[in-house]
């Protein structure tokens, strides 16, 4: 679940298919078990084309503990992700290598419906839409995929993932209704293939299938069955799992029944969503997944990794609300006392709602959602404890089977211990945290703690809001860990040896003690670190500071080389798979993959500034090569390569000037042909919000579903009008102007939500305006124009026709002292669901005259335009357009993330429509958190010529005030992107 709200075989067919399932599936990665090893040389060469070998088959399988892949267990650690919410193939490869270099070895991708389906029938899955390509790059990465098609998905987005047309078919949606179910069987067939071929039984990385989402409420389990049947019917053969909605007291749990699926989930967001109070803390709760199934592993479907703003407080507070301090106590909570083996934290990376991808709510253009990677594909310290969370559950194999097990005793009872046990392994895990999760003081405490390898007194200490997981009785590679107060971040066997990452907080004493048969060497290469070896075991005191280094030999084990950090010095390494073994970098700003040939290790790295880089990999390495560049490099007394690296050259974005404006909305004039205009006369309508008087105007009925739409009414006048009365419902957010014979009368608030008997708000949307005196003549013919801007359709989490099939556009209308009836036409977007621009798509353009003519287009201008800067102009209210052209010539080999910055007042009544070389990427409100605007690369020309045009929609007289170009960004490396095409006139 999502948004403001919080967020299932009866037949003998169904369980014979769930169980040959769960003995039939495939993976394709895994960051250090044995089936993700036989893919890191896929992995580490993204280039390698999609057919050069038969992929490799595998088996998927699973038990209470965890899923297995050819027999071998699997941790998986998934981030969401929307492609829908980067209209840039190419960057699709940008974000997955980023989430991929986080330490998940996974990614859960909604697919949304109404993205590729404008009318019923049609579906489009080429350029932007093309998941058979977005499916390919998670399998050259080797990230498993959670597919998640629906049919209905939320994501804050237009409908919840609905196509707005389905509002007009019969039948309430998520239901076993015939009408519904026509259509999102269609839906599934055409979905489902394209998810098949690319399961990882059948060589590709797709590991388990979602059927519907956060399912909790007005449910039908004919329908969540036949979901489950369709995609058995369509060649998915994963494991089926639900993401219930939003702990195990919610029914059904879809865990036995009718509609049960295998692997059930939950949901947790256990911050609410109250950005605006950060320092708040389990607002809905402790966040401790349940287990739903005795046969089926802990699935933590969705947890908390970010939130939507509903209090407009911007996304750096709710960044701050789900940050580090929230991730290390919640997550590791969350991981010792449920013993999930499966997450999907929502999001990794957010987006953006370009064109009119958003749900009305509190969701702007921006979906960033405070998440680990930002809207503008820029890192956090969120990121770096993803990182720090993801190495080390994907680095200690036996986390994926674990029991509850007994605790250390604390002293100290402001201390908190939980435990569990690997019962094949013995091995250890051991949460510390305040017993009061919310309070930020400073404790210490010593534990009794009884391991595999005796009985300890370990001290621990635990500064503000701070969670650690120590681990005792670990077999660490070649070594014996006996225990330590430091947490692992990861380890592997590199250049002949064993290299680990431990570390604590900055300050805080550390001790790890290993087992050795015989007194081992030890040499400390880096910081301050003693040693003292006794009755088998060697004890390391240190303090958590900077990074030391220690070199341990002999002693009976292979070569050791610890490294003890701080949290900071972990979050500065950076692990990549080769063909041979893994890799450790420090230095780089990302580490997107690596490949060792010969004496040389090869990056594929992002650098924000020069600097030192290192590299722990093969003994024989000599040579570094970072980006294709020979970077001189020498071998440290650690083994490693140690080179410096060159920095991204300056770059400086051009002011925008060359202003040229022009005035619309000639559909405001009595005289503007309308002829070609729909004819809206419709007396019914498949919504359960009934008009209270005829026609129905609303504007889904006539194929109209996104952005502005335009209405002309036509009367014979009386003369004695007085007032017009009109309601419209847009979405919050929304609003509506209207003229009367091309005068303005003025604009109001659209309608969020319109009830059949509500008493409360019984007319939403209500606009009444003054018929100015003498406009009207008695007997003559008068025209009355309504804009409406509509900003998308409702979600339907709660599986009700009221709130999804509620109307958009006009909802009522009346002229006080008029006769007899209005006859109205109606104009949305050109074509309606006969979308005019394909590459672009429906969602990409509404009803205004400019987008009917196409002025957001480069080659199209459509007549004269006047001189005249957005900041130097007032505007009348109405519709006016701004259009420029600037050339870009950014350095390749750089990736330099652009944005569009708005000033000017924060109360002016206007709203801005900015394209980009065509593409609608988003809506500028004053007031709203929201002034810079994500342009991606790939719709954005970085080296060549763009067309930026702005439409304002003015309700009174204003300025828009300076609009500029930002860098939020700038790094040497990034990916190649090109342009995406697209009509241009």
């Amino acid at each position: 679940m999502r948004g403001s709200t919080r967020r299932s075989l009866a037949v003998l067919l169904a369980v014979v298919a769930f169980m040959a399932s769960a003995l039939t599936a495939t993976a394709a990665v895994g960051t250090v078990s044995a089936a993700a090893r036989a893919n890191t040389a896929r992995a580490a060469n993204p280039d390698r084309p999609a057919n050069a070998a038969v992929p490799k088959r595998h088996v998927v399988a699973y038990d209470r503990y965890s899923l297995k892949v050819d027999g071998e267990r699997v941790m998986l650690w998934t981030g969401e992700f929307h492609y829908f919410r980067l209209p840039s193939p190419d960057l699709w490869r940008d974000a997955l290598e980023k989430i991929r270099a986080a330490g998940f070895n996974g990614v859960s991708l909604y697919f949304h419906w109404g993205y590729h389906s404008p009318k019923p029938g049609v579906y489009d899955f080429t350029g932007v839409r093309d998941v058979d390509r977005l499916l390919r790059v998670a399998d050259e990465l080797g990230l498993y995929v959670v597919a998640r098609p629906g049919p209905y998905i939320n994501a804050e987005s237009t409908g919840g993932g609905f196509p707005a047309w389905l509002k007009n078919v019969p039948g309430r949606a998520r239901s076993s209704a015939p009408g519904y179910t026509a259509a999102y069987r269609d839906w599934l067939s055409h979905i489902n293939p394209i998810i098949a071929r690319h399961q990882v039984t059948r060589g590709g990385s797709v590991i388990v299938y979602n059927a519907e989402n956060e399912y909790a409420a007005n449910t039908d389990a004919a329908y969540m069955q036949d979901i489950q049947n369709k995609a058995r019917a369509d060649g998915i053969d994963v494991p089926i799992t639900h993401n219930q909605c939003c702990d195990a007291s919610w029914t059904p749990t879809w865990a036995s029944g009718q509609g049960a699926v295998q692997i059930p989930g939950v949901d947790d967001y256990p911050q609410s969503f109250n950005c605006d109070t950060p320092g708040i803390w389990g607002t809905w709760g402790p966040g401790v997944t349940e287990r739903l199934r005795d046969d089926a592993p802990v699935y933590a479907a969705e947890y908390q990794a970010g939130s939507v703003d509903v209090n407009s407080a911007g996304f750096d507070k709710c960044r701050e609300l789900t940050g580090p301090d929230y991730m290390k106590v919640f997550y590791k909570s969350n991981l010792i006392a449920s013993g999930a083996t499966m997450y999907g934290y929502y999001m990794a990376f957010g987006g953006t709602n370009w064109g009119w991808l958003a749900q009305p709510n509190d969701v702007g253009t921006s979906y960033d959602y405070g998440a680990a990677i930002t809207e503008h594909r820029q890192l956090t310290t969120k990121y770096d404890e993803f990182k720090r969370q993801g190495y080390f559950v994907t680095s200690v194999a036996p986390l994926t089977r674990t029991d509850p097990s007994t605790a250390p005793v604390s002293d100290n009872a402001a201390v908190h211990t939980e435990a569990r046990a690997n019962p094949d392994t013995g091995t250890q895990f051991v949460l510390v945290r305040h017993a009061d999760r919310s309070t930020s003081t400073d404790e210490s405490a010593t534990l009794t703690w009884t391991t595999p390898d005796g009985t300890y007194r370990v001290p621990v200490r635990v500064k503000g809001r701070d969670a650690e997981i120590l681990v005792a009785g670990y077999d660490l590679g070649g070594q014996r860990l006996a225990w330590s107060n430091s947490e692992i971040l990861t380890h592997a066997h590199i250049g002949g040896k064993d290299v680990a990452v431990l570390y604590g907080g900055a300050g805080t004493a550390g001790a790890t003690v290993l087992r050795y048969p015989s007194a081992p060497k030890v040499k400390v290469l880096d910081g301050s670190v003693r040693s003292s070896y006794a009755a088998g075991e060697l004890r390391l005191d240190y303090t958590h500071a900077g990074l030391a280094r220690v070199l341990i030999s002999d002693g009976g084990r292979r070569p050791l080389l610890l490294m003890l950090g701080t949290d900071e010095s972990a979050a500065s390494f950076w692990r990549a798979g080769t063909s041979a073994a893994p890799v450790l970098v420090r230095g780089t700003s990302l580490v997107r993959s690596a490949r060792a040939t010969g004496n040389a290790v090869e990056l594929r790295a992002d650098l924000a500034e020069a600097g030192d880089v290192e590299v722990f990999g093969p003994a024989s390495s000599r040579r570094l090569v970072v980006d294709g560049r020979a970077v001189p490099a020498r071998v440290t007394p650690s083994g490693s390569l140690l080179g410096r690296a060159a920095g991204p050259r300056p770059v400086r974005l051009p002011d925008l000037t060359g202003w040229r404006t022009r005035t619309e909305a000639p559909e405001a004039q009595p005289g503007f042909d309308d002829s070609r205009w729909t004819v809206a006369d419709k007396t019914t309508t498949e919504s359960p919000i009934k008009p209270k008087n005829q026609p129905v105007l609303y504007a889904d009925d006539y194929g109209y579903h996104y952005g502005h739409v335009w209405y002309r009414g036509r009367f014979t006048a009386t003369g004695a009008e007085t007032s017009v009365a009109l309601n419209a419902v847009t979405g919050k957010h929304g609003i509506y102007q209207a003229w009367l014979n091309g005068r303005y009368l003025g604009s109001a608030a659209g309608g969020v939500q319109a009830d059949t008997d509500d008493p409360v708000n019984p007319d939403p949307g209500r606009g009444d305006f003054p018929i100015p005196a003498g406009l009207l003549k008695k007997g003559e013919k008068a025209t009355l124009s309504v804009l409406v801007g509509n900003m998308g359709h409702n979600d339907d989490w709660v599986a009700t026709d009221i709130r999804h099939k509620q109307p958009r556009g006009l909802t009522g209308a009346a002229i006080a002292g008029a006769r007899g009836l209005i006859s109205w036409r109606i104009q949305g977007a050109e074509g309606g669901e006969d979308v005019a621009d394909r590459a672009r798509g429906p969602l990409n353009n509404g009803g205004l005259f400019g987008e009917r003519a196409g002025w957001y287009l480069p080659g199209r201008t459509g007549g004269p335009w006047a001189a005249a800067s957005p900041a130097g102009r007032r505007l009348a209210p109405g519709v006016s357009w701004y259009r420029t052209t600037f050339r870009l010539d950014l350095p390749k080999g750089q990736d330099v993330p652009v944005a569009l910055r708005f000033g000017g007042a924060e109360d002016a009544r206007y709203r801005v429509l900015l394209f980009v070389n065509g593409w609608n990427l988003g809506q500028y409100i004053p007031g709203r958190p929201q002034r810079d605007f994500a342009l991606p690369a790939g719709l954005l020309r970085e080296r060549g010529h763009n067309t930026l045009a702005l439409a304002v929609v003015a309700e009174q007289s204003a300025t828009v005030g300076p609009v500029s170009l930002v860098a939020m960004a700038n790094h040497r490396g990034g990916v190649l992107v090109a342009p995406v095409p697209a009509p241009e006139r």
